[in-house]
């Protein structure tokens, strides 16, 4: 059974929210996509350069060829494509102002969740093991962020998650969280690669 029409605040989060799926799903199915081109690519000629590999730290082809580009016994890009063309359809089915079921949005809740905590795995991996950053990974990293913080926004923003009520205003900072861990990754990032990234400058 379909919840009724949300009101004030939440309404307002709902259209937020329907937006930063749409975006987050279109620009993540685009990288997702990308890359999985570029993989096959590799597949079909081991002596394939990816559009990607731009010097040794912003290189797709270091990723692309260690386990954790398949995880799960598969690349990676396969889940980044469905995971993201879910995304997109949610979004723009929320643009209409569909009103989706509690149950559904916590499906959604679950999604991103596990999104962001495979992302940030291969943030580590990419940072400390692989020693390598993949642009359009990167893409994907952000898109996913972005989804998840926007969903647990608006889950908040409308009591499904058990926040006091009185924090419940502080889902109107999401933007702010967004960027704020971004900023987080590059900094780890450049502290990282500092390096190679002060030969640039010198």
């Amino acid at each position: 059974m379909a919840e009724q029409a949300p009101v004030g605040a939440a309404a307002r989060s709902q259209r937020a929210t329907a937006w930063t799926l749409t975006w987050a799903g279109l620009v993540g199915l685009a990288a997702a996509f990308i890359l999985l081109v570029e993989k096959i690519a590799v597949l079909a000629n081991p002596a394939h350069v990816p559009s990607c590999s731009i010097n040794p730290v912003l290189s797709c082809g270091s990723v692309m060829n260690t386990p954790q580009a398949a995880a799960f016994g598969f690349p990676n890009p396969i889940l980044g494509v469905s995971g993201f063309a879910a995304l997109l359809t949610i979004g723009v089915v929320l643009l209409t102002g569909a009103c989706l079921p509690g149950w559904f949005w916590w499906g959604i809740q679950a999604g991103t969740t596990f999104g962001v905590l495979f992302v940030h795995w291969l943030i580590f991996q990419s940072l400390y093991r692989i020693g390598a950053l993949c642009p359009y990974c990167m893409v994907v990293w952000v898109a996913a962020i972005a989804a998840f913080v926007a969903t647990t926004a608006h889950n908040v923003c409308s009591a499904r998650l058990p926040v006091p009520a009185r924090l419940r205003p502080a889902a109107a900072y999401a933007p702010s969280v967004v960027t704020a861990w971004l900023v987080a990754i590059a900094a780890l990032a450049t502290v990282r690669f500092w390096d190679y990234w002060s030969t640039l400058a010198a």
